[in-house]
């Protein structure tokens, strides 16, 4: 039978989505905005098989267990909506680190939809693979999409989708973004783990909530102004709000390590000095460094002076996800 093989990058989120208010249909408490990376990605082949049930296999190891079971569910969840009763061998390999807060699962959960819905013979519009990738993982209905990408919250499973902030993804602000990997190791709390503890148990995730409100229209305006200052300074505040919340949680829990402040620190150092660069983290204890393209390779050379352990990924704005190997199925705009 045929393999169908899709790529989805990863995106950044400069505006956070943190918390779900609907836990089963992945629906969040606000809007969130990203920009998807050409650098980070995962390719996924999905191939009908006759075996009764699905087969997993992630950056060259079969899975069982619950890396299986997480794969399946969401399979199990395309084919209720589909109407679909195939079973389907999953092979995928991440160009990303994995749980290292690199959105790794943001790429993996858009491949994998659509690479499965290709095998399931069907052409859907791109808003529908969106609303069907957020169900695997919510950043992942951004992945879809290419550029600057907003996630409506919506109200239920058919208003929660992304939508690109320009019509052919392409980004006219001059921003490039650098990866600081501070660890690529496995984070001790999950993103789910985390946002659900913050959900229930922070005093400040409301205000939290409320301010997205406000910085994600001061960053749409900051977009279409071309102000990458403005840009940076928000998409700043924004994920340090972000994880304020979780050092108000009970337990409280944070994702930065000793590594990640000396790195914030060199940035700020950078800064001081005149150049123009800000940071974003999402979670994990990697730092994100957003910049002019222009620069982003004198900024580079700079951090990694001051930085000299440190792996340092530089990234420019990506493309949406696509499938790469089947010429009999067109994708659906």
């Amino acid at each position: 039978m045929q393999t169908y093989t899709a790529i989805a990058h990863t995106n950044i989120a400069l505006i956070k989505y943190w918390g779900k208010k609907d836990d089963k249909f992945i629906i969040p408490f606000n809007n969130s905005l990203s920009l998807t990376l050409d650098r980070f990605y995962t390719k996924t082949s999905a191939q009908p098989i006759t075996a009764a049930t699905d087969s997993f296999v992630l950056d060259g190891q079969a899975q069982s267990g619950a890396a299986l079971s997480k794969v399946t569910s969401f399979l199990d969840i395309l084919r209720a909506e589909t109407g679909s009763t195939q079973r389907l061998a999953i092979n995928s390999t991440n160009h990303v680190p994995t749980a290292a807060g690199l959105a790794s699962s943001a790429s993996g959960f858009a491949a994998l939809t659509l690479a499965s819905c290709a095998a399931f013979g069907l052409q859907l519009p791109r808003r529908t693979l969106s609303r069907l990738a957020r169900r695997g993982s919510g950043s992942a209905c951004r992945s879809i999409y290419g550029g600057f990408v907003e996630w409506k919250k919506g109200q239920d499973d058919l208003t929660s989708f992304a939508t690109p902030l320009a019509a052919n993804e392409q980004v006219d602000l001059d921003i490039a973004m650098i990866a600081l990997v501070v660890s690529a190791q496995a984070k001790k709390v999950t993103s789910r783990q985390g946002m659900a503890t913050t959900v229930a148990t922070s005093p400040f995730y409301p205000a939290f909530v409320k301010s997205c409100e406000t910085d994600l229209l001061a960053i749409k305006q900051a977009i279409d102004a071309q102000d990458l200052e403005k840009v940076g300074q928000i998409a700043e505040s924004n994920a340090l709000k972000m994880h304020a919340t979780n050092l108000g949680a009970t337990p409280p829990f944070s994702y930065f390590l000793p590594e990640t402040l000396v790195a914030i620190a060199a940035i700020q150092q950078l800064r001081a000095k005149g150049f123009l660069c800000y940071f974003t983290m999402d979670a994990g204890p990697n730092v994100k460094v957003i910049c002019r393209g222009q620069e982003a390779l004198k900024i580079q050379a700079e951090l990694q002076a001051l930085l000299p352990n440190t792996e340092m990924l530089l990234a420019y704005p990506g493309p949406g996800a696509k499938i790469v190997n089947s010429e009999s199925l067109k994708e659906a705009h």
